[in-house]
């Protein structure tokens, strides 16, 4: 055992690199697991200053000054900022405060088509069977309303940190974009002056992980906005609402898109039950997610992530349950840096094996 163990050291940690790395990572893990609520506003601040900097490297290549890119990308940033808080959040929460005020209604009248059901397949269903199901239904929506009372009632400091939150990004944004490169120098020093390793890592990283969550947020928002159109054109009631879930479920690949069928189905269903327009709502929900997954996403993503849907899923299910909605918007970036840090990670082995080769 004790030799098994030497040989592994010897193979992975023989360069002092990747014990530095090592400990870098760990450090890194541990302080996101017990610092990563206090250190959020900072941690989002960064990510989306070092998402900008695409940008102000563009408008660079097109001849503007560093303080005139950096001006025009910052107010770029606080419009879209505003625009989301101030117009955006406010009118999907009025949408979803109708849909829990008509929750009732809807309810009783989903209950009246479910009834209608035995009369229409008697062959399927019995009316005792309904009812069962019914019973059970508004037992767990119960219990959901409790644990959203429960939830409403204990989430003053939740609302508070909101607001703390919402002050401090674009005030750390600032700083982070104007100070970058001081930042860069600063954080630099507590790395060894030869880090190949390293190097060869972020190089690996850095134009995948920019291009895909750029690219993440250009599809939320193409796919909402285009989703938004279509269910305002069909009358659908609480389009907004769902226009925007339909955007965020292409951060879930495989799975987002048929949860939020679900709710898409349910309210087409209540508002016109199985008919014409019921269907037209859920085949135009079809169209839009195949032109997403085979048109849109092969042109944004021109570097495909090179994942396994295996692999893809694990990340979603391990970030997302470690920092939830963040987790999962971030869950293949950070498979994929991962899987970069064990294709590049220095061994004895393949530097055995290269040398064969050479030789």
């Amino acid at each position: 055992m004790k030799k098994l163990l030497n040989d592994f050291l010897d193979r992975y940690f023989h360069d002092e690199e990747s014990i530095i790395l090592l400990v870098l990572l760990i450090s890194g893990l541990a302080v996101l697991l017990l610092l990563g609520g206090v250190l959020a506003p900072l941690i989002t601040a960064v990510i989306i200053a070092y998402l900008m900097q695409g940008l102000v490297n563009l408008l660079l290549k097109y001849g503007l000054s560093v303080r005139v890119a950096f001006g025009v990308v910052y107010t770029v940033f606080m419009s879209v900022f505003l625009l989301v808080l101030l117009y955006l959040l406010p009118r999907v929460w009025n949408q979803l405060r109708r849909l829990i005020s008509e929750l009732p209604n809807l309810i009783s009248q989903w209950q009246a088509s479910l009834l209608q059901l035995p009369e229409n397949y008697p062959s399927l269903f019995s009316e005792q069977q309904i009812r069962d199901f019914i019973v059970g239904v508004r037992g767990e929506l119960g219990g959901y309303g409790q644990s959203v009372l429960e939830y409403s009632l204990a989430s003053i400091p939740s609302i508070i940190a909101f607001f703390v939150f919402v002050i401090l990004v674009p005030i750390l944004v600032f700083f982070v974009m104007k100070d970058k490169d001081e930042l860069v120098i600063w954080a630099g020093n507590f790395l060894p002056r030869n880090r190949p390793l390293m190097r060869r890592i972020w190089l690996e990283m850095d134009q995948q992980i920019s291009n895909y969550v750029r690219g993440k947020v250009l599809e939320i928002f193409l796919v909402g906005s285009v989703s938004f159109i279509a269910f305002e054109i069909l009358g659908l009631n609480y389009a907004l609402l769902l226009s925007v879930l339909v955007g965020l479920s292409v951060v879930v690949p495989y799975i987002g898109a048929a949860m939020v069928a679900i709710p898409i189905a349910a309210v087409a269903y209540v508002q016109w039950g199985i008919g014409a327009d019921f269907y037209t709502v859920m085949i135009v929900y079809g169209v839009l997610q195949l032109i997403d997954g085979n048109v849109l996403v092969p042109v944004i993503f021109s570097e495909a992530v090179n994942l396994h849907p295996v692999a893809i899923v694990a990340s979603v299910l391990v970030f997302g349950g470690i920092w939830g909605l963040a987790g999962v918007f971030f869950a293949i970036p950070l498979a994929t840096l991962v899987k970069a840090i064990v294709n590049a990670w220095p061994s004895r082995l393949h530097a055995g094996e290269m040398h064969g080769d050479d030789g």
